[in-house]
Parts: C-alpha cells; structure tokens; sequence
C-alpha cells in the first residue's frame, strides 16, 4: 500500500470514487449565456441565517444524487463534463491504428483492454495465481517481509506506506519517507468505535474479506475465520496510528534516521535487509513521518502466526487487484469499498471506469491528447491574469497587517513574491515509453504501468528535486497547492465553468475561480504552510509573538469550525480542517479584494436583480453547492480535512464584514458574529 503524499487541496477523495451519469449527447457545448443559476435559490431562507441555502435551498430539494455517485453538485458536474471528454478521446484513440509506443496507442490499447470484459470474465483471477502461490509458499515472517519488498508492482506491500519528495527541512533534495500503513478500514477509530454506523461497517468488512477468500475457492466457514482473524490483527495494529488531525503537524511527523540505527532499533524489520531487497542499498537515511507506527509492527510481527501473515497478503493482493479481475471480484470490491462505506447504490459504466483507470496510469500521455483537444491558450493567459491580481492583493494584506513584525512579514513578503504559479499541464511531459501497452492485457498493462510508477519514483531518491514536475493530471477537476515547492497548481480540468468562463462577469468568475486562487494562496501560510519558507524549507521564520499572535487567531477558526455538526449531532473537527477552513476564509477575502479593483467591482449596476457584490457571494455560494449522500459525510468528518459544503460557504461568511454589507445582515440572526469576535487571520 503506497504512502501518498498529500497536498493542501481544493477538494479531496470523494470525486476519486465518482464516475458521472452519461449522456448520449457527446458533442461541444453551445457558448454559454447564463452564469448564475436564479432558480436554484430558496429566497424564503433569510440569507443571514444560512447563505448556502438561500443560494442553493432550491437545488438542493430538487437535486437526486446519481446512483452511480457518492455526491452531486458542481465538482461532480464538471467531473462528469470531462469524463465525456477524455471518453472521446479514448475511443477514437482505440479505433486509431496509431503507431507503437505513441501515446495515442499507449492510451487507446490501454482503454480497449480495459473494455474487454469478455477477455477479462473468462480469466476469472487466472492473473493473480501465480502471486498467490509465491505467498503460499512463505514460512516466516521474515519471508513475508522479503516478499513485500521484493514485489515490483506493489512495493512495500501491505505494510510499509511510503512516497518519494522533497525532504521538508532540505527541499532541493528527494526522499523516501515512510508513513503509517496497513489498515483497511478509514482511519483508526474505525476499528473502535461502538456506535452503530461504524460496527456495521466491521462487519461488512469481515463479509468482505471472506467474501474474495470463497471466490478463490476457500471454503466458507475458512473464509470467515481468517477474515475475522484479519479485522483483529488490524485492529491491534490501529492502535499505533495517529489520528487524521495529528498528521498534520510538519514538524511532529519529520523524523530523518539513519538506516543502520532503524535496524538496531528494530531488529525484526531489518530495514537494511528490507531496503537492500527493495533494491535501495544505496539509501543510508530515510525519513519516518509516524515511528510509533512501525515500532508496533516491529513487535507484532514475530508474535503474529505466518498463516495470518500470509491471509493479509492475499487479502491485500485480492483488494488491490478485484477491479481487474472478472466481474465477481470488482462487484466484492465495489459492494464494500463503495456502497457500504460511502452509500453509493450503483457501480458506474464500465467506460467511466476504465478512463478512471487510464488517467491514474497514463495520466500525462492522456492530458497531451485532452489539452491539445480541450485547454485554449487563452483561457491559459486569463487564468495567470487572476493569479497576478490575487497576489499583487495579498501583498497589500500582509504589508497592512496590525498583528505582524516587520522582520516576519518581511520573510513573509518574500516567499509571497517567489511562489511559482502552474496553469493547465506541464511544460514537459512524463515519459512512458518503457511501457509495454496491449490491447488484449488489462491487467498486464495496469502491473506495468505500476512497475514504471515505482521505477520514476525509486530514482528520484537523494536526487535534485524537479520542480517542474506535476501532482496532478490535467483533465483533474481540483488544484492544490505545494509548500516544499513554494506553488500553487491548477489543472486545465477544473478552468471551466461553474469555477471559470471567459464570458462571464467578474463577479462569477472572481466568486469561483478568483477564490480558488486565493484558496490555493492561503495555504502556503495557512497553520502547516506558513511553517515553510520561500525555498518551500521546513523552518521556524516566525517571531515568537507574532507565532502565538497567529495561534490565538487561527483557534478562534478551531472553535468556529467545532461547534458544526451534521447528520445526528455528528461535531466537525475544527483541528483536522483548520487549513482548509484558514484557506477558504483567505479565498473568499482575497478574491472579494481584488473583484473591487474591476469595473464591475467599483459599479452599481445589477444583474439579475443583485448588485455586483451579491452576484460576487452568489456566484461563490453557488460554486460549493453539493450534496453528499450520508454515509459518505460520517466518512469526511472523520478523514477529510475539508468541511462539508454547507460550511465552506457559510464559515467563512460568517467572518466577512462585506458579506454582512451586501446582505444587510443584523445582530440576531445565525450568521451574524459582532465584529470583535470575527475571526480575521491574512
């Protein structure tokens, strides 16, 4: 199981698991005329009491999630526009006769091999026979331990997470760093927890589990047992996790250590022989965000008996591989993984599925073909119009800061000044060529693509950060931001509307995509972010009044944040989201600040009814308008670091004096906070 990186996002894991309702129509959109939906508000809802309804109440009463979706809403609409898209592209790459090694053949085998289900059903799990063999044939937990390294399409297998990045305290260089691994279920409560939702998830899990036993011919009361077995080796294993919240802290979670004192300090993993055999005998440090974590599987390993061992590797080799199996395996995976954790009813096409697929694999060959095909220059130089409006903005915000020194906003200054901005796709793509494609082996292709994965990642270790490299694809509809970089990032896949049109007003396009930069700005000093400098280095650059002035700021947002609750009582996490709390409060302000400087911004002229300002908050409420299905939402408060929509619009409004102008909005009503008790940060 890989350890991935995570960067402050605009939008996090629930759009992974969508593949959008299809439509028959295929073909371009007409221009767009309408840039705000007038009919999806509730004007019966005071907008000083909840903002997010009183734009989207409407919508949001007629809205039917898909039943192929965990949520609805903008994301997932525009996600829905681009997978029709990149299907275009796909098929008529695999009806090309393109020339081998070319991207439009690597693409389009790919996704034909991927739509060969009669190919794939009749193999059943032929594919993974020989692998489940290799693990029968273990004896000890050493052995087990050597498997997992050796194995080049899985590395570090089951229990050891890990990624390849900038060293956070030297950011020039590449390290591995190892992360905490080896659950199944979310996160660490999960397997505690005794109220109702979560012990039916267990269960499910154990139904799971034994479920992808029985179908490679186990029989059933053999399957239970050894899921059962499974769900409690983690649950002891949990014990020694950080809780999301506590992943966070950059400094709590950076632990560079020589490999020969982890070795003596572990004897049982002997990360020398683990390393040497994943075929990195030249790495002599490693950086460990969670010890605690692999101190607990150090012990555990030597007392747990092989068989159980070797049942959580074929669990997690049958988990990894179900979606590319037949159609028994991928309905097990999905039923679980889907349905039962995030309430999503029906398993998308198989087409939405496959370019999901080819996306995560190719990702890079596949945005060559979507931005040639779909990505304006235009919208390009427009897109870094906006980028150097917020930032000219921002500067002016920290220069008039009360709270801040002189010497700290003067580091400060510096790193807002030198933050690199990345619009649409990179300016040199990946190379796949070492990629064997072929039109009759799904799964053959997918182990390749991962054995290059590992390859690309393994030698960038100790080597010379590329800072032109990407985190994300370019059809992705998301962006995020790099403090180690010292960037802001954002895909051609979310520059459209709802977020982005070049013929729309300023007020919709600085309400959405203008506070989508001004989000991805903040994060570089939102309370991770602001612990990196210019040169994206992991230091202390704050003075430490003005360090504890930011603190009692930013846990005003903690308190907000912590008294919200959705579903039954159910209290957000205001410590676990407060970056990308901090991030919407700095979006929404930065964005409103530089809208004042258009024409629209300094007139009074309306449009629909709304004076520029109202259309302004209008067009951002209605940007975040999505609705998620229950089970989805438990799963968020307790792993996503971003809240819930609702307050995402109406958190930070709470905090925003203009809001209050533009609303009339008066002591009384929910919304209203009396000016001493907003919270203000950047």
């Amino acid at each position: 199981m890989r350890y991935i990186q995570q960067f402050s996002c605009l939008s996090l894991s629930l759009l992974t698991l969508a593949a959008c309702q299809q439509r028959s129509d295929t073909s371009e959109p007409a221009r767009r005329t309408v840039f705000f939906d007038k009919a999806g508000m509730d004007t019966t809802i005071s907008p000083g009491n909840d903002f997010f309804s009183y734009a989207n109440g409407g919508w949001v009463r007629q809205t039917k999630i898909p039943g192929d979706q965990t949520g609805w809403g903008s994301f997932y609409q525009l996600y829905d526009e681009n997978q029709l898209k990149t299907k275009s592209i796909l098929e008529e790459a695999a009806k090309a006769d393109a020339k081998t090694g070319t991207v439009e053949q690597q693409v389009g085998d790919f996704y034909a091999s991927g739509m060969d289900t009669a190919t794939i059903n009749k193999l059943g799990y032929e594919p993974i026979k020989a692998e489940l063999a290799r693990i029968a044939a273990l004896t000890t937990y050493k052995d087990v331990l050597n498997y997992m390294a050796a194995s080049k399409s899985n590395r570090g297998g089951a229990f050891f997470g890990f990624y390849i990045g900038a060293d956070d305290r030297q950011s020039s260089i590449n390290r591995i760093n190892f992360g905490q691994s080896g659950l199944s279920l979310p996160e660490k409560e999960y397997y505690t927890k005794t109220d109702e939702p979560t012990r039916k998830i267990r269960t499910a899990f154990v139904a799971y589990v034994a479920r992808l036993f029985t179908l490679t011919g186990v029989d059933t009361a053999s399957a239970r047992t050894k899921a059962e077995a499974i769900l409690a080796f983690e649950t002891a294993l949990a014990r020694s996790h950080k809780a999301p919240a506590d992943l966070r802290d950059p400094v709590a979670n950076y632990n560079k250590l020589a490999v020969a004192d982890l070795t003596r300090q572990m004897p049982n993993l002997n990360w020398r022989a683990f390393l040497n055999t994943m075929e990195l005998s030249r790495i002599d440090t490693v950086l460990v965000a969670q010890p605690g974590y692999y101190q607990a599987l150090d012990s555990m390993l030597p007392k747990t008996p092989v068989s159980l061992l070797k049942d959580r590797l074929v669990f997690d080799l049958l988990d990894n591989s179900a979606s590319l199996l037949s159609r028994e395996f991928e309905q097990a995976r999905f039923d679980f993984n889907n349905k039962t954790l995030y309430g999503q009813p029906q398993m998308p096409d198989r087409w939405k599925r496959i370019a999901n697929r080819v996306d995560d694999a190719l990702g890079e060959a596949l945005g060559q073909l979507w931005v040639k095909k779909y990505f304006t220059a235009e919208a390009k130089e427009r897109m870094l119009s906006l980028v150097n409006n917020l930032q000219v903005v921002y500067r002016e915000r920290i220069q008039k800061l009360d709270w801040m020194a002189p010497e700290t906003k003067k580091v400060a200054l510096d790193k807002l000044d030198k933050f690199v901005k990345k619009i649409g796709y990179p300016d040199k793509w990946k190379d796949y060529s070492d990629i064997t494609v072929k039109r009759d082996d799904y799964f053959g292709n997918v182990q390749r693509a991962r054995e290059h994965y590992y390859k690309e990642e393994f030698a960038k270790i100790n080597q010379p950060v590329d800072r032109a490299e990407w985190g994300m694809t370019p059809p992705t509809v998301n962006a995020y931001a790099n403090p180690t970089n010292n960037e802001i990032v954002f895909p051609a896949g979310i520059l459209q509307f709802p977020f982005f049109d070049k013929d729309a007003d300023d007020a919709i396009n600085y309400g959405g995509i203008g506070m989508v930069i001004g989000h991805e700005m903040t994060h570089l000093f939102d309370d991770q972010g602001r612990q990196y400098d210019a040169s994206g280095n992991l230091r202390d650059w704050w003075t430490k009044q003005d360090a504890e002035r930011f603190e009692t700021k930013t846990q005003a947002v903690v308190n907000q944040y912590n008294a919200y609750t959705v579903l039954d009582n159910l209290h957000l996490n205001g410590r676990l989201t407060l970056g990308e709390n901090l991030a919407d409060l700095g979006g929404i302000t930065l964005a409103y600040q530089a809208f004042k400087l258009t024409k629209q911004g300094q007139s009074n002229d309306k449009i629909d009814g709304f004076t520029p300002d109202q259309r302004f908050f209008l067009g951002f409420a209605q940007v975040w308008r999505v609705k998620i299905r229950d089970e989805a939402e438990r799963v968020g408060i307790a792993t996503d670091p971003h809240s819930p929509a609702k307050f995402r619009v109406n958190g930070p409004l709470t905090n925003f004096a203009p809001f209050y102008t533009a609303f009339g909005v008066k002591p009384g009503q929910k919304l209203y906070k009396p000016e001493v008790q907003q919270a203000r940060v950047w």
